[in-house]
């Protein structure tokens, strides 16, 4: 069995048809759906529990006063959590048929006991199989992407996403998206969920990896399939989006880079990338995205004295 932990935060309809999905796709494999809501104003919830009770599978919906981010709401699902296997999944996807029960009869194989982490293989709305597994990045790898260098056929084995595989196989990988993040319970509570300080991106990633030095694996597994649509909710609000991508960044390049690894990462995040971001607006005489840059860069110089001086320790 497992339980499904999903965070929502002003998904609208398109959490109520993920929810739709599972009923209809959960075959038997359901104990509940854990549902953490992020102080949403959009009313998502509502009618969840009625709309769903006899569903063949309990709801449980824990609501936040506040946003308390990704990484923290997945880890008060978790706690609640008592299946043998944990399924984050974002409000964006739909399950498909035997979606789960391939997922699970893979991980349940005794040759795979190893596997800490199941992805499966996602389409997107035009039904191409979307490119969802990462590196695990370097510091070579985020200064490349930094500049869009990764994209250049050169450096595509560099780019923090494989966008050079055309996933068509099953295969270890470093990490698979949180979109569909199967894991073992146990595993999970073992390295203690999700790092807290990680609002939102790279949490996910971040578990991959020290899954890894535990001797697991992840793996991405084309025998299940499912639809996400990608972009989620941050779509709405992009120069937040920015600020918290670029502070991931630098918290991953601080948790798992050495000093000069980390100080190469920092100065190009804090110094070098800016400006060629303005630059880049600039020529595409495009407003919008030149504001959105510089609100999300005063944000990101606002939060590191505080991150330099009090927030390094987990």
């Amino acid at each position: 069995m497992l339980d499904i932990i999903v965070v929502n935060w002003n998904a609208g309809e398109q959490l109520h048809q993920m929810m739709q999905s599972i009923a209809e796709h959960h075959s038997n494999l359901v104990q509940t759906v854990i549902i953490v809501d992020n102080a949403s104003v959009d009313f998502s919830i509502d009618g969840i529990e009625r709309g769903f009770k006899n569903s063949g599978f309990e709801i449980n919906i824990i609501r936040n006063n506040v946003n308390v981010g990704f990484g923290s709401a997945c880890n008060q699902g978790a706690k609640v959590s008592t299946s043998e296997y944990l399924l984050f999944l974002n409000p964006d996807t739909l399950l498909f048929k035997d979606t789960l029960r391939v997922a699970i009869d893979f991980m349940n194989k005794p040759e795979q006991s190893d596997v800490g982490v199941c992805g499966i293989q996602l389409i997107d709305e035009h039904s191409v199989v979307s490119r969802s597994c990462a590196r695990f990045p370097t510091p070579l790898i985020f200064f490349l992407n930094s500049f869009g260098l990764n994209k250049l056929k050169i450096f595509a084995s560099y780019s923090l996403h494989m966008n050079d595989w055309d996933h068509l196989s099953t295969r270890t990988v470093d990490h698979v998206i949180g979109a569909f993040y199967l894991v073992k319970n146990s595993l999970f509570k073992k390295l203690l969920g999700f790092d807290e300080r990680y609002f939102v991106y790279l949490e996910d990633l971040d578990l991959s990896y020290r899954l890894k030095q535990e001797g697991y694996r992840c793996v991405y597994l084309v025998e299940a399939q499912s639809f996400h649509k990608g972009g989620g909710t941050s779509n709405q609000i992009k120069a937040i989006r920015l600020f918290y991508s670029l502070r991931s960044r630098l918290l991953y390049a601080h948790n798992h880079f050495n000093k000069a690894g980390f100080c190469i990462v920092l100065t190009t995040t804090l110094i070098i990338e800016p400006l060629f971001r303005v630059v880049y607006t600039i020529l595409l005489l495009s407003w919008s995205q030149f504001i959105e840059t510089l609100v999300g860069y005063k944000k990101l110089y606002g939060w590191l004295p505080t991150w330099l001086i009090m927030g390094k320790t987990r």
